[in-house]
């Protein structure tokens, strides 16, 4: 498989697109749990099919442009608002950066460690090992790359992070994850109760870091990707709970600006497995 991804690796990003486009209607038309999830989201979210269609491609071309992000060169990168970085650097506290399962997430780290790690010190991400032992070396390749740290879904993980921000650097994650048993909250997520992970919230009450929003848009064409940002419309709240409801709704307010390219088909509502045997 590694020789596949590196073949991968090297076309241009306007044919991987176009494979992907193929493999996301593919899966769409041969999968009636993964067709029924992604409607079911859309319809939760308030949506029609129509306005959230392409997001069925570009599920595709998500998958279809990992090998040129892990193992190729870095595509174009354009930014928009990037000045509320450069507020948060200035202050002088940890930055938590705060994305969901919208566009091109893989990029945004890389792309934010190539432009601040030389100034401001390693990005830290959060890293789920993969559970495909022919994944694993190339999922931690990527996560390898200068300017990054990975911290493993553990105890050490978490520490490992607040001393990032508490060391005044950043830190990177998805809070739209459903977290395991026992590290998560039942908060709303477009209106219906999701299992949400309390670890952003905690990290930012805890450490006092700016908390900045940041998605990455596919450009048409394989012309690159373009790193929106965003600061929180209101202070995060001080008790835990309500602080991730509000992250919560960051999040949707994110999908809404491009409901197109969010991963409509992720089974965001599901139960950890421990609360779902028990229900």
């Amino acid at each position: 498989m590694l020789p596949l991804f590196r073949l991968l690796s090297v076309l241009p990003l306007r044919v991987l697109h176009a494979l992907g486009a193929a493999i996301g209607w593919l899966a769409f038309a041969l999968s009636p749990t993964y067709r029924r999830r992604f409607l079911g989201n859309i319809a939760q979210a308030g949506l029609r099919f129509a306005e959230a269609r392409p997001a069925v491609a570009h599920i595709g071309r998500m998958v279809a442009e990992l090998p040129r992000l892990w193992l190729g060169r870095m595509p174009p990168i354009e930014w928009d608002n990037a000045e509320c970085v450069d507020r948060a650097y200035a202050r002088g506290a940890g930055v938590l950066f705060l994305t969901p399962h919208l566009g091109c997430f893989e990029v945004t780290a890389q792309a934010l460690a190539q432009r601040y790690a030389p100034a401001h010190g390693p990005l830290t991400v959060l890293f789920r090992p993969a559970r495909k032992a022919w994944l694993a070396p190339l999922v931690a390749a990527s996560r390898g790359r200068p300017g990054l740290e990975a911290a493993p879904t553990t105890l050490a993980g978490v520490r490992q992070m607040i001393k990032a921000l508490r060391s005044n650097r950043a830190v990177g994650l998805l809070p739209d994850q459903v977290p395991p048993d026992g590290m998560g909250v039942w908060v709303p997520f477009f209106g219906r109760p999701a299992y949400t992970m309390t670890l952003a919230a905690r990290l930012a009450l805890q450490t006092g870091a700016e908390v900045r929003l940041v998605w990455g848009e596919r450009l048409p064409g394989g012309r690159g990707f373009r790193l929106h940002f965003r600061e929180l419309l209101q202070p995060l709240q001080g008790e835990l709970e309500p602080a991730v409801a509000q992250l919560n709704e960051e999040m949707a307010r994110l999908i809404r600006e491009c409901p197109q390219q969010y991963l409509w088909s992720y089974a965001r509502y599901k139960a950890p497995r421990a609360q779902a045997a028990k229900s």
